[in-house]
């Protein structure tokens, strides 16, 4: 891929981020998004970002003047022609990223891989009445893109091995940890064990045990101190055995809610368009600022993670 433009269709906060850990890394990057406000708004994060790598991490301090060179803005999708990879990263709904699969199909060459950032949309759908479906995959990643290391790339049923090859080396070159999904389920990975434990929270709430602050200090206060260390299978491994969780799921198991319903608390959020700190109205309220204020936060807590990582890098598997 050296010397190759990767593209980038949207400019969203996570297509910003990923533009900005492609730039970061040393890859030339062609971007689209609709209206020239949108392109500043680009421009003005990924310097923000470039900042933080440098301040942070480390980055070599030319990257501030270096990487406007490398950054395209795309006309159109014909400026995509002679990208080696493609990440599409546009607003989650099927049918958009079907159009946005349409117009990229016209343009680029049948080698170059489609990844879709998508956190729940089945691939093997976007894959359907493609002309090269073997080229398409998902990738998912995480806020903000630059900093953090999670990527999960996502196999359809008719991506071939070579082009999620293909990803994964994109994925380790620009600072990532991928975890490759070989079947194409919903929510993929993180988001189904998440989801899981969102609906217990929320049937802990419905069901009087705890108000949402309590509920949420036990969860941050516990899988809190092990989850940026070990997944939870290591945390089985080094805190007593599968043996002794065994005895305890036995008792717990059968009281936690299996509902495939959507819980009632959400159902009601949702009627009323809850959108938590953009609106000010979800599971607590928030005052105008808050929405900085923790997306500030969230920012800080992910170098803190990266920094332990780094510490304590020993400890994590060899790399195949």
């Amino acid at each position: 891929m050296d010397g190759e433009w990767i593209g980038v269709v949207g400019l969203g906060f996570l297509g910003r981020g990923i533009a900005t850990c492609l730039l970061a890394h040393g890859f030339r990057v062609v971007a689209y998004t609709i209206g020239e406000h949108e392109y500043q708004v680009a421009r003005d994060y990924i310097a923000k970002g470039i900042n933080e790598l440098i301040d942070r991490a480390s980055f070599p301090p030319s990257l501030r003047d270096e990487w406007p060179e490398r950054f395209r803005e795309a006309k159109g999708f014909a400026d995509f022609a002679e990208c080696g990879f493609v990440i599409e990263s546009v607003f989650e709904d099927l049918a958009v990223k079907q159009g946005v699969f349409d117009e990229l199909e016209a343009v680029l060459k049948e080698s170059t891989p489609i990844g879709s950032n998508t956190s729940a949309i089945p691939i093997s759908l976007l894959q359907k009445g493609r002309r090269f479906p073997t080229r398409c995959l998902g990738m998912h990643f995480a806020e903000p893109a630059y900093a953090t290391r999670f990527l999960e790339l996502i196999k359809g049923d008719q991506t071939s091995d070579a082009v999620l090859q293909k990803a994964e080396d994109l994925g380790r070159r620009n600072g990532k940890e991928p975890s490759l999904v070989q079947q194409d389920i919903p929510g993929f990975i993180a988001n189904r064990l998440g989801y899981a434990m969102y609906r217990e929270a929320i049937y802990l709430l419905e069901s009087g045990i705890a108000d949402a602050e309590t509920i949420d200090r036990a969860f941050r206060n516990a899988c809190g101190l092990w989850a940026t260390l070990c997944g939870p299978f290591r945390w089985i491994d080094i805190t007593g055995g599968p043996a002794l969780y065994a005895r305890a799921m036995r008792r717990v198991l059968p009281t936690l809610s299996t509902s495939g319903e959507l819980p009632k608390t959400l159902q009601t959020m949702l009627a009323e368009n809850r959108r938590g700190v953009i609106d000010g109205k979800g599971f607590y309220d928030y005052e105008p600022g808050d929405a900085s204020r923790w997306e500030n936060l969230l920012h800080e807590h992910a170098w803190e993670v990266w920094r332990l990582h780094q510490r304590y890098s020993p400890l994590r598997p060899a790399e195949p």
